[in-house]
């Protein structure tokens, strides 16, 4: 598609004197622009929902969650994969992203490297992209040639393919095995899809990972399990978690999170089912780490 028939690229015939309004003024025809964002995103929801499941398939066989893009997109994409492994204890190998432009991207703008297709395959071939894994990409126009010939490359080697675009006839959304396109329609600012193409890609990102850790077990009941208690903050969180899904008291929370070495989700199995540490890592391996599904069959 030309840039001109872009959704993305239109011009926003609400916001044409945002430059002549008080500031106040400025904000609320921003923050009601926002407001549409949500409701986009809501009528994509099945195809959100058919990427989670498929990922978690991936993911559970030993599959990586490779997320791919340029500019604001790929650095939404990094950032979603680095929260990973403080929050859930994703492995920074399992889950990652890839910028146009390399790492330097992630804080200076790489001029013409979103252009180039046969740098994304490089890039690709540089982690041993495979048939196990998934990639992710992302790109507001859903026409960007990096992030296109991820999409390409990924087919062609079996990978599981996924497009967050915010254009519904982008080329992304139509070669990628799973398009997910909430369309936000014209941005405040022309063209300037860091504002609500930005927070919708946010949105979808959010969803597509935590999805996939509820769904591998990282989470019970709504309680982050998996979290690494590697600073005082994170242990006195761990220990909340322990006491909120279990019921005992602090300190007993404190003890059996030494008792499990750390680990709070064997923690709360331990207390659950009376079993010992090395049972409780046993019976999670087993159930998938699932620990609804270790406490029910002991019960």
């Amino acid at each position: 598609m030309e840039i001109g028939k872009l959704t993305t690229e239109a011009r926003n015939p609400r916001t044409q004197n945002i430059d002549q309004l008080r500031t106040l003024d400025m904000v609320q025809m921003i923050n009601d622009e926002d407001k549409k964002v949500a409701e986009a995103v809501e009528k994509v929801l099945p195809e959100i929902a058919a990427a989670v499941d498929a990922m978690t398939e991936r993911f559970i066989s030993g599959g990586r969650m490779i997320y791919c893009g340029a500019g604001t997109s790929g650095r939404l994409g990094a950032l979603d994969a680095i929260e990973l492994t403080p929050t859930y204890s994703v492995s920074p190998d399992r889950a990652f992203g890839i910028l146009a432009g390399g790492k330097d991207a992630m804080f200076t703008a790489v001029e013409g490297a979103e252009d180039s297709k046969e740098l994304a395959i490089e890039d690709l071939k540089k982690v041993h992209l495979n048939k196990n894994d998934v990639v992710i990409a992302i790109a507001a126009s859903g026409r960007t040639p990096y992030a296109v010939s991820a999409i390409e490359y990924g087919n062609e080697l079996g990978a599981l393919t996924i497009s967050v675009t915010c254009n519904a006839a982008g080329l992304m959304n139509q070669i990628a095995q799973i398009g997910v396109a909430p369309v936000v329609g014209p941005e405040v600012i022309t063209g300037s899809t860091r504002m609500k193409s930005g927070t919708a890609q946010k949105m979808v990102l959010n969803m597509l990972s935590t999805g996939v850790m509820v769904r591998s077990g990282k989470v019970y009941q709504n309680l982050m399990v998996n979290v690494q208690p590697t600073n005082l903050k994170l242990i006195q969180r761990s220990i909340s978690i322990i006491q909120e899904a279990t019921g005992v008291d602090a300190a007993t929370a404190e003890d059996y999170l030494q008792r499990a070495e750390n680990q709070v989700a064997a923690a709360i199995v331990m207390i659950e089912t009376g079993k010992s540490f090395k049972e409780s890592i046993q019976a999670l391996k087993e159930k998938h780490d699932r620990i609804s599904d270790v406490v029910k069959a002991s019960s």
